[in-house]
């Protein structure tokens, strides 16, 4: 599949719908985003060392169990083609979040103008990654913030099949709301839906104006079976 057709794909999306939901959830599910014979392909992948430049055992880290491993460029056709189409969508978004929150950065229509802005500040290593989980293995709630650069906005794909591939596992955020308890939202996932959704800060209203809403991201324990999820992040790291 070229690169007007996966353009194609991404544009056919309900863009005002999920501008919505961001705005009022900081999350938002594309279904159908990539199809079943292209899950199992990057699936395969992970078994492909050579298409990675570094794997993490989340266990060493204290991230939770389970791995990772984080795409050398040149990058994957799909993992490319989705990056550079999602990327224009969601920058008017996070320059009018920022706005909102009365942060300078304003971020450029391109993502190889972003991408140049974060190798110019030393963050020149790819960020999309393959994250493979089995029966008990779990990801703590975390933000992927990888250096000075960073784009707000970041996106998940399930490359497997709930229910027929593994139970449990299912993909959580949190928000954590000044002088509030955090709320927890599972979102509803099915093989090759992505998920949309803020990585570190979202803009919500309140009676005094606007305020910062801080966000995380994990999943709960696998009970049985095989999880992949592609990871795409727009910013590179340090």
């Amino acid at each position: 599949m070229q690169q007007p057709e996966w353009q194609e794909r991404v544009a056919s999306q309900d863009w005002p719908r999920i501008a919505h939901e961001l705005d009022e959830q900081g999350w938002s599910c594309l279904p159908a985003l990539l199809k079943p014979a292209e899950c199992e392909a990057l699936t395969a992948l992970y078994d492909e060392p050579a298409r990675f430049r570094s794997r993490v055992v989340m266990a060493r880290h204290g991230y939770g169990q389970g791995e990772y491993q984080y795409f050398r460029y040149p990058l994957p056709l799909p993992v490319e083609a989705l990056r550079l189409a999602l990327y224009p969508r969601l920058a008017p978004l996070a320059n009018r979040w920022n706005q909102t929150m009365g942060l300078p950065t304003r971020y450029p229509e391109a993502l190889p103008e972003f991408l140049e802005r974060c190798h110019q500040a030393g963050q020149q290593r790819p960020t999309p990654l393959l994250l493979r989980y089995r029966a008990g293995d779990y990801n703590c709630l975390h933000q992927d913030l990888y250096g000075e650069q960073v784009f707000p906005l970041q996106v998940a794909v399930l490359l497997s099949q709930p229910q027929r591939d593994f139970e449990g596992g299912e993909f959580v955020i949190t928000e954590q709301r000044p002088r509030r308890q955090s709320r927890v939202e599972v979102l509803p996932l099915a093989q090759g839906d992505a998920a949309i959704f803020a990585v570190h800060h979202r803009p919500a209203s309140g009676s005094r104006g606007s305020y910062r809403v801080n966000l995380r991201h994990g999943v709960s324990r696998l009970r049985s079976g095989h999880r992949h999820t592609l990871g795409i992040i727009f910013h590179d790291a340090s």
